[in-house]
């Protein structure tokens, strides 16, 4: 499933300065019914966002105005916790195109890799300064370059590097997934095929 290409991304971000945030709060385990994609968004957080009856929680930072964007910044170990890829899903679905940590858990960063949304690992020194400047002013934008592989805080022009696997990389900047990839280079496959003798 073709997702939109990521590029370079300039946008304000969503602050979440919670550790240890595993994937069965990101997407409780009695939203993953579905099979497509499709409307993981509404379920993102549900938890934190809403009580019992289905009204919003004002201290959760979705549910607060002043906050908005694409990118959500999360604390240090966002994705842990098990393996449900529903957690990307619902990362994607809601909105956000990239989710900044100073850790990953190692499933949850390629299971957002797989979709269209981008993991970006920074320093524990640097993420303290995009929640800092977030605080300080909820407008604060990012720009995320993927074919540069930096992040940058626009106001300040501080920035950081973050490493990516280049085929995955590719795959992003080309809106690809797995299935994308294969499909992309079928007729070089069907020629090695013809020409490789069994």
């Amino acid at each position: 499933m073709a997702y939109d290409k990521f590029n370079i991304l300039k946008s304000s971000a969503v602050p979440l300065p919670i550790e240890n945030v595993d994937t069965d709060q990101i997407i409780p385990a009695r939203f993953l019914k579905a099979t497509e994609r499709k409307g993981f968004g509404d379920n993102l957080f549900r938890d934190w966002r809403f009580n019992s009856d289905d009204t919003p929680k004002e201290h959760f930072v979705l549910n607060n105005p002043i906050y908005s964007g694409k990118i959500l910044v999360g604390g240090k170990n966002f994705g842990s916790g098990s393996s449900r890829e529903h957690a990307a899903w619902a990362v994607y679905d809601y909105g956000f195109r990239c989710v900044v940590s100073s850790f990953f858990a190692d499933i949850f960063r390629n299971n957002c890799l797989n979709i269209g949304v981008l993991p970006v690992q920074v320093s524990a020194e640097f993420l303290d300064k995009i929640f800092k400047a977030i605080e300080s002013n909820p407008n604060t934008e990012l720009e995320v370059n993927l074919p540069e592989q930096t992040i940058t805080l626009l106001e300040s022009g501080e920035n950081e590097s973050f490493s990516i696997n280049d085929y995955k990389k590719q795959n992003m900047l080309n809106g690809f997934d797995d299935i994308d990839f294969l499909l992309n280079i079928k007729n070089n496959i069907q020629e090695f095929a013809k020409n490789t003798p069994l």
